[in-house]
């Protein structure tokens, strides 16, 4: 039994039990309708239309049969269409950093929904590492995170300039844009973002590469709570600048500049070498990258800030 057995056993049920009417509706030989309904009775060992006067009669088992191939042929329509529609109506898979999480990540899907409003997107916002793996084990279509690319079979594409900016609670004893020396950075207490984390990495990249080490007095995967931390005077922490931007012009924290340290950065669109990205990961993709980013803070506005 086939699914072309069931099309041609609803063929002659929707065309008053004609074969002939059914033959044509199929655009089909009249002995193969005959044939088919044959083979379908031969297989279940029932009766499902009577012949009498050279005309077909609905059996009940018939009748029970036709609601089972309509159902059926229901299913197998509807499998097509979403099947076929899939990279409009299916879901997309996206993994975030925590950092790309809480300031791009929200616009990014919002316009993203806007062209494809019947696509699900699904977003996981973890620290990098843990994307990584999920991205080697096939459990995202793709991710939008910082630091280097550690996985072999990973392939990144930069999107964004980023850079990190040392911030501390405002009248802590050091003027806005204030560059220090790396003694004194030294001295500062720490509030960091975790381990394994990209904004992690990259600052502990850039203060191994100028011969030091830092330890943290507090370490958070939430930059909320790092930010805090901060205007409660608990320390310095280090984020991206344009996550500290809004608590910088409001008065609450002061941004400064450390000599001889550069913590710029890149965000990257990381995806694995073998993974196959339908037209509306492509299209979100290259949403990222021509979606304008909010500014960085700059000296120049936290003066006028001040002023």
């Amino acid at each position: 039994m086939t699914l072309r057995h069931l099309k041609i056993f609803l063929a002659v049920c929707d065309n008053g039990y004609n074969v002939t009417k059914a033959a044509q509706a199929l655009y089909i030989a009249q002995p193969a309708v005959s044939a088919a309904i044959r083979e379908l009775e031969e297989y279940y060992g029932v009766k499902l239309f009577d012949r009498i006067s050279r005309r077909f009669y609905i059996t009940e088992a018939g009748k029970k049969f036709y609601q089972y191939a309509r159902h059926v042929d229901s299913l197998f329509d509807q499998m097509e269409k979403e099947m076929r529609d899939w990279e409009a109506l299916g879901v997309l898979r996206i993994g975030s950093s925590i950092t790309v999480g809480s300031w791009l990540m929200p616009e990014y899907v919002k316009r993203f929904s806007e062209q494809y409003p019947q696509m699900q997107v699904q977003v996981k916002v973890e620290q990098s590492e843990q994307l990584e793996k999920k991205l080697l084990n096939n459990e995202l279509d793709f991710a939008c995170m910082e630091g280097v690319i550690h996985e072999p079979g990973l392939v990144g594409e930069e999107f964004l300039e980023d850079s990190l900016l040392p911030v501390i609670q405002a009248g802590a004893g050091i003027a806005p844009w204030e560059i220090i020396t790396q003694e004194k950075f030294q001295r500062q207490h720490f509030l960091l973002r975790e381990p394994g984390s990209g904004t992690r990495e990259i600052f502990d990249s850039v203060v191994q590469t100028a011969g030091f080490s830092v330890r943290p007095v507090w370490e958070s995967a939430s930059n909320t709570a790092l930010l805090n931390a901060a205007c409660a005077g608990l320390g310095v922490t280090v984020l991206s600048s344009r996550v500290v931007a809004k608590m910088i012009a409001e008065g609450q924290l002061v941004p400064f500049q450390v000599e001889g340290l550069n913590f710029k950065r890149q965000f990257r669109i990381v995806y694995h070498q073998n993974k196959y990205l339908p037209a509306p990961a492509l299209d979100f993709m290259e949403l990222c990258r021509n979606t304008p980013a909010p500014p960085p803070p700059s000296p120049l506005a936290a003066f006028s800030k001040m002023e």
